[in-house]
């Protein structure tokens, strides 16, 4: 099965963190979004290796964009409350998700941002994605 076959649900949950800072700050880009997952990416993957994650600096906008998104990471690994709920709320033990899955669900954004990048500009995987998370 596809990956969104299996993780649709974190893929739009990972989406809907993203659209809600681009909302909230409408100079925010498509790079701003990658470089973001890009970060996050590098982060649970060092994470999984034991490593500590590279420090690599991002503008406000981005960081926005990791910390709103992280955080919703954070809820589908089982760590943290739900983003944006006014109490916490855990995910139940069986549907968290194993950090290397999470990581394959940030590199498909990351490829999903880069491919509307490309065809539909600076603001193209924003404005795609916009059609289908609300």
């Amino acid at each position: 099965m596809a990956l969104e076959d299996d993780y649709m649900d974190v893929l739009q949950n990972i989406e809907w963190a993203i659209l809600s800072e681009a909302r909230h700050d409408k100079s925010i880009n498509d790079l701003d979004a990658r470089d973001a997952i890009a970060a996050l990416v590098r982060r649970y993957e060092a994470e999984m290796d034991s490593r500590r994650a590279p420090n690599v600096p991002l503008n406000s906008r981005a960081g926005r964009v990791l910390a709103a998104v992280q955080a919703m990471c954070e809820w589908r690994l089982g760590r943290g409350p739900q983003p944006g709920e006014p109490s916490e709320i855990e995910l139940p033990r069986e549907t968290q998700l194993p950090p290397a899955e999470l990581v394959r669900c940030l590199k498909k954004i990351r490829s999903s941002i880069e491919f509307w990048s490309k065809e539909g500009g600076s603001h193209g995987y924003l404005k795609f994605v916009a059609q289908y998370v609300r």
